[in-house]
């Protein structure tokens, strides 16, 4: 495949800026008028307009998996077919959290309680983390595309080489999904319960 470099430049300074430029709804711009499904999923993907046309799934956001989210107990159940601020704000960090875990990992971060007050202050945290790592994402982003983007903010992995770019990217996104899913096999656990033991030449030791 062959990549022409003004193009990807191009395309990665608009990520960038949009990226630098988006943020989740603070819970209080969040409708909590009752909506029903049809709406909360149009609403969704008006929130969540994360991919460019060319790759939308027109499925990206169902009301199969809403109600699946409900049968399962991973968020509360609407009330009278009606969907409220508390249920947007489930739906907002399960849709998000979806890209890199599990929803059978992404059970355990939800608050275990459905009172408003938990929910909006796991919200709010949650909307200030995820503004952090989309920063973040972007800085690293500008960093191994340097010599694309043309400046001097390198690192060893960085590339002008669009295909290196790409497998670096997925090969990073691995990483941090596994990290996500170790750490959390660490909960309620220490040092005799949380790691494993192996014998190496006559002794012990603490594999991390």
């Amino acid at each position: 495949m062959n990549y022409n470099k003004p193009l990807v430049a191009g395309k990665l300074r608009r990520w960038e800026t949009y990226l630098n430029n988006y943020r989740l709804p603070a819970w209080e711009q969040i409708p909590d008028l009752g909506l029903y499904m049809e709406q909360v999923i149009v609403l969704l993907r008006q929130y969540l307009d994360y991919l460019p046309p060319e790759l939308k799934e027109e499925e990206f956001i169902t009301s199969a998996a809403i109600n699946n989210y409900v049968r399962t107990k991973i968020m509360p159940e609407p009330i009278k077919k009606r969907y409220y601020r508390i249920h947007i704000a489930y739906l907002l960090v399960i849709c998000t959290l979806k890209q890199g875990l599990s929803i059978a990992l992404i059970r355990n971060l939800l608050p275990s309680g459905h009172s408003e007050a938990e929910i909006c202050k796991f919200y709010t945290n949650y909307a200030a983390r995820h503004a952090l790592s989309a920063s973040y994402f972007v800085q690293q982003v500008r960093t191994v595309a340097g010599p694309i983007l043309d400046h001097t903010d390198t690192t060893p992995i960085s590339t002008e080489q669009t295909e290196e770019l790409i497998i670096s990217s997925a090969i990073i996104g691995g990483f941090s999904r596994l990290l996500a899913e170790k750490l959390m096999l660490l909960a309620d656990k220490d040092l005799s319960s949380g790691g494993s033991i192996e014998k190496l030449s006559g002794k012990d030791r603490k594999k991390t």
